[in-house]
């Protein structure tokens, strides 16, 4: 069912639906880690301002430059931890896009769903970027204290989260969110081995950026299979 339900949502990426949600999460998580850095910058200058003031050494006129400066590598270091999650989360604002896109093609007998509010989107979009962001911060513990797993780790924690954030959305929109969680409760580790597939190309950039519709895709089609 996994890999059926993973190609079949595979031979649909050339939708321009899909094609859509991806270049505006992408788009939007750019504008965000942009905005983002410029913010620090405007913060140094506001809160270090043109001249500082040390014990024993006097005035010094470019500490804000150098900081403002070093925000450029911190900003590429963060961009490359942040930069899933953060699309994850802002793509899956517009999922449910995916999600109708899928309907169309394979379950077009069904007939419309109920659509998910912007204003629950946002909130489960914010709530997945803070769950995701967190516990991979908590993960890098584990990752030191057991170096040879950590890929493991990474995969099995990230495909439990994808899994449940992929399978919800696309769920909720069919049998409402109490539903959602009653199948997903039931067929959980089905749906947490599609996560950790999901997972696994997390670990290659680039393509990492594709799993947020990929992922919506193949949980859609998981959740008709499993809701017969």
């Amino acid at each position: 069912m996994i890999f059926t339900s993973f190609f079949a949502a595979l031979s649909q990426m050339g939708d321009p639906r899909f094609r859509s949600v991806l270049l505006r999460g992408v788009g939007l998580t750019l504008v965000l880690l942009f905005a983002i850095g410029a913010l620090f910058v405007w913060g140094v200058g506001l809160f270090v301002g043109d001249v500082v003031t040390l014990p024993w050494v006097g005035e010094i006129g470019w500490i804000d430059n150098v900081l403002s400066w070093a925000m450029v590598p911190l900003m590429m270091v963060l961009s490359v931890f942040l930069m899933v999650p953060v699309a994850s989360a802002i793509t899956s604002l517009f999922l449910d896009e995916v999600a109708q896109a899928v309907e169309d093609r394979h379950y077009s007998a069904l007939g419309p769903a109920q659509p998910v509010s912007f204003a629950d989107g946002m909130r489960d979009s914010l709530g997945f970027m803070g769950i995701l962001i967190g516990a991979n911060l908590v993960a890098l513990l584990l990752y030191a204290l057991f170096a040879p797993l950590a890929p493991f780790i990474f995969w099995g924690l990230n495909g439990f989260l994808l899994g449940r954030e992929y399978f919800t959305l696309a769920a909720m929109r069919r049998v409402g969110r109490e539903g959602a969680a009653t199948l997903r409760k039931k067929h959980r580790f089905t749906i947490w081995a599609a996560g950790i597939l999901m997972a696994v190309p997390l670990s290659f950039p680039l393509v990492n950026l594709l799993i947020p519709v990929l992922g919506a895709a193949t949980f859609t089609h998981i959740f008709h299979r499993v809701s017969r």
